[in-house]
């Protein structure tokens, strides 16, 4: 007979234990790899964020399950399920359930009135259940979550020298340079004025983004610009090393080339660092990314939504 399932408050001190939990339970080879950073993000950065929660859940004194939540920076009448992990063997036992039931009490004494299982900008892991963790997916399901977007990360190679994504961009950038418009790597200086211009023009929770990848190891930013004024950026490894984003372009700026030249410059540095891929997270321009960088379509996520009062 199963022991009992006891649902407890984590603290920081018990990050590596979480780690580790994660590792073995991530079933996809590239979540267990990135376990680290995806849990420092969640869990240590978000905190400065937004209100954070991480739920442990155990059986007898071994740590099966983890569940980290968090409320919405932009609507604190939302929370989100930022991770769930159980380990393999503990599965369709009640653990999830049990965390997640918990997870929708504690969020609700926060004042959360709707619970979405998405990414919660900045700091996310994944924006929704990768398709393939069909678990999670019927546990949705059953705890009535109901599906209401469908959402998608890229792929681009690196593997070798002959990759689209990797292809030259000097000569698009002496173009650029022709009409008085400099591509350079972002510092830590250019954060003020990145922030504003990825406020002003897209909105969101970029700014957080940009601030997590200028100046950090394991990531970047490059930037593209003419007499001092922005006209795009492209960075990666906010969240980790191996995935690419955000980036945008001013609107007066669209069809010149920027967006190519930043994305591969980007995505140069990744293969310098020794990444063989790069994920392109949540992406919505699928044709931009396709024909810039070769990328493929490789992940797709459910999103769900439900309203705690419905139950």
């Amino acid at each position: 007979m199963d022991a009992e399932i006891t649902i407890t408050e984590l603290t920081l001190d018990l990050t590596p234990a979480v780690v580790r939990l994660c590792e073995q339970a991530f079933d996809l080879p590239e979540d267990a790899a990135e376990a680290g950073p995806v849990v420092d993000a969640l869990w240590l950065r978000a905190a400065a964020d937004r209100p954070v929660v991480g739920l442990g859940a155990y059986r007898g004194e071994g740590l099966v399950g983890v569940l980290l939540c968090s409320v919405s920076s932009a609507d604190p009448t939302l929370g989100h399920v930022d991770l769930v992990a159980v380990l393999p063997q503990q599965r369709r036992r009640g653990v999830g359930r049990a965390l997640l039931e918990r997870a929708e009490r504690v969020l609700a004494e926060h004042g959360v009135t709707e619970v979405l299982l998405a990414g919660n900008p900045p700091y996310y892991a994944w924006p929704g259940i990768d398709v393939r963790y069909t678990p999670a997916v019927c546990a949705a399901s059953a705890l009535g979550y109901q599906q209401d977007r469908t959402a998608w990360n890229m792929t681009a190679d690196l593997s070798s020298d002959g990759s689209p994504a990797l292809r030259s961009t000097e000569a698009a950038e002496r173009r650029l340079a022709e009409q008085g418009i400099a591509v350079r790597r972002a510092e830590p200086a250019d954060l003020p004025a990145l922030a504003a211009f990825a406020r002003s023009t897209f909105g969101g929770a970029w700014e957080g983004e940009l601030a997590e990848s200028v100046g950090r190891e394991g990531a970047g930013c490059h930037l593209a610009e003419r007499a001092g004024e922005l006209l795009g950026f492209a960075a990666y490894g906010s969240s980790r090393p191996s995935w690419f984003g955000p980036m945008g372009t001013a609107p007066a700026a669209e069809g010149s080339g920027i967006g190519g030249v930043l994305l591969r410059r980007c995505l140069r540095d990744q293969r310098a660092a020794g990444l063989d891929r790069a994920q392109i997270g949540w992406v919505g321009p699928v044709s931009f990314y396709s024909g810039s960088a070769g990328a493929r379509i490789e992940r797709v996520f459910f999103l769900y939504r439900r309203t705690l009062s419905t139950r």
